[in-house]
């Protein structure tokens, strides 16, 4: 990534759906943040990911959905973009806090980037998504909750 540079998109989040939806595949349960959250896209030679954080109240910013173009994963992106969200965010937020499902594709990721597991929201897919969601050939069914301390960042 030589001159990537992240945007805030405050209007027409919608022309992101592609994107969106590679990390939430129910446009529905997107519509239940994207709103109300801060959305961000990193351009490096073209649009190659995107994320939206919501204000969770008792000091914790959320990401409800972070998701790199196929063919661009695996090339620091997601993580630039992580980066941005703590820097940007470290000193409105005590936690940065993101919700995924229990996989082999994603729970290591956020490990990798300093997240550590904080609690399970039973049955989360299984109740709100219309289909089940299979990742790695495994259905997801609760929801595993990852924190990150953002106090640390102020310095």
């Amino acid at each position: 990534m030589r001159e990537s540079h992240v945007t805030e998109i405050t209007q027409n989040k919608k022309d992101y759906l592609s994107l969106l939806l590679l990390a939430d595949e129910q446009e529905n349960m997107i519509d239940l943040y994207l709103e109300r959250g801060r959305m961000f896209v990193l351009d490096d030679s073209g649009i190659k990911a995107e994320c939206v954080v919501t204000d969770e109240g008792d000091g914790i910013l959320e990401i409800k959905n972070i998701a790199v173009v196929s063919g661009s994963q695996g090339k620091g992106y997601g993580r630039a973009l992580i980066e941005f969200v703590e820097e940007k965010f470290c000193r409105e937020f005590k936690t940065l806090q993101v919700g995924t499902g229990d996989s082999p594709l994603t729970i290591p990721f956020y490990e990798k980037c300093g997240f550590t597991r904080h609690h399970v929201i039973k049955d989360f897919f299984t109740k709100n998504y219309n289909h089940p969601i299979i990742e790695c050939g495994v259905q997801l069914v609760d929801m595993i909750a990852l924190q990150k301390d953002l106090e640390k960042k102020r310095s």
